[in-house]
């Protein structure tokens, strides 16, 4: 039996992709079958966070490092105890991304891979027709690079997969590397 003042170190999952790849909502049915698992799991949603840390964005390359160092430095408060973590952030640099792996022990990229196409063509919060506008500048795969991970732990094509598919197979993933054991969770 586990000493419950020591628990194992969670889970971080960091879902990275181009904006409106579908990161959150793929972290939202993860999160679900974790819990259906008996996991318990929250999401750091980089979207929603912003709102409250930095509630008129400037998305300079300044503000954009301490938001994603906050970020994981959260992830590392969580998973500390216990907890599995989903982190839905475009995180467009390596640099980030990299800094998240040296600092979280059990750490699992998940790149949300989606053809740029398929995300202008979503665009559910109008980012790419903005930057199309010249009312933003700076958004990752039109005026600012996104760098693709070079070895992700989980590699998922949202352009062909429902979510639910997209969920499933990440699943099958993690148990397959050994992230997620089925049968150390208790109901």
């Amino acid at each position: 039996m586990k000493d419950a003042a020591r628990p194992s170190p969670g889970m971080v999952l960091w879902l990275t992709g181009l904006p409106a790849s579908g990161k959150t909502t793929l972290a939202k049915e993860i999160r679900k079958r974790l819990a259906e698992r008996g996991v318990v799991a929250e999401l750091l949603d980089a979207d929603e966070l912003r709102k409250i840390l930095t509630p008129n964005p400037d998305y300079t390359d300044r503000e954009r490092d301490w938001f994603y160092g906050v970020l994981v430095y959260l992830a590392e408060l969580l998973s500390k105890h216990g907890i599995a973590v989903l982190v839905a952030a475009t995180a467009h640099r390596r640099a980030y991304r990299d800094e998240a792996r040296r600092r979280l022990p059990r750490f699992v990229e998940i790149y949300v891979e989606c053809h740029i196409e398929t995300c202008r063509r979503r665009d559910p919060k109008g980012l790419y027709a903005a930057a199309g506008r010249g009312e933003i500048s700076s958004l990752p795969g039109e005026q600012v690079d996104f760098e693709v991970p070079e070895s992700p732990e989980i590699r998922v094509d949202t352009s062909n997969l429902t979510p639910a598919a997209a969920a499933q197979a990440v699943m099958e993933r993690l148990e397959t590397l050994g992230a997620y054991d089925p049968h150390e969770v208790s109901p």
